[in-house]
C-alpha cells in the first residue's frame, strides 16, 4: 500500500475527528471536541493512502520547555499492522528533537507499542505539567488507567 506521511491541514481534520473519536467509542483512547483539532491541527501528524484517504494520525503536544506528549494516536483497524503508527511516532519525535524537546512522553494503553520504540515506563507522577493542565478534565481523574511512557533525548 502506497502511504504518505504528512502534515495535518485543515482538510484533513473532519477524518481526524472521526478516526480518534470511533477509537474514543470503544474506550481506547479519550475523545476530542471537533474545535479541539481545529485549534490544534498544526500539532497533527497524518499517514494517508494514494487516494488521499485518511490512514491514521498522531499529534505531538508541547506541554513545557522540556516536555511534550504523543497523544491521539489511531490508525485505521484496516491498516493496523502495516506499520503506520510506528511511522507516525517517529515523525513526531523527529520534530521533537528538531524542536530541542528532550522528553517526550505518552499515556497509553498498549506500552509494549512504545516500548518498541524506545519509551519506558516512568510514574505519572513525573508529569505534574500534565495532571494539572489535562488530567483533572479528564472524566477519568483520578482512576486513570492509561500506562505514562517516556523517551529521553
Amino acid at each position: 500500500m502506497k502511504t504518505r506521511v504528512k502534515k495535518a491541514r485543515l482538510g484533513d481534520v473532519k477524518q481526524i475527528h472521526a478516526l480518534v473519536n470511533a477509537f474514543a467509542d470503544r474506550g481506547r483512547m479519550l475523545a476530542v471536541p471537533l474545535s479541539d483539532l481545529y485549534d490544534n491541527v498544526r500539532d497533527f501528524t497524518v499517514v494517508c493512502a494514494g487516494d488521499g484517504g485518511l490512514l491514521g494520525c498522531c499529534c505531538l503536544r508541547i506541554v513545557w520547555e522540556d516536555l511534550a506528549e504523543i497523544r491521539s494516536l489511531a490508525v485505521t483497524e484496516e491498516a493496523q499492522g502495516a506499520g503506520l503508527g510506528r511511522e507516525l511516532v517517529e515523525s513526531c519525535l523527529a520534530e521533537a528533537r528538531e524542536l530541542g524537546v528532550p522528553r517526550v512522553f505518552a499515556l497509553t494503553y498498549v506500552p509494549d507499542f512504545f516500548a518498541a520504540l524506545g519509551f519506558c515506563l516512568i510514574d505519572k507522577n513525573e508529569l505534574p505539567h500534565k495532571v494539572w493542565a489535562d488530567c483533572v478534565k479528564c472524566p477519568k481523574f483520578p482512576d486513570c488507567d492509561e500506562v505514562a511512557v517516556a523517551l529521553d533525548f
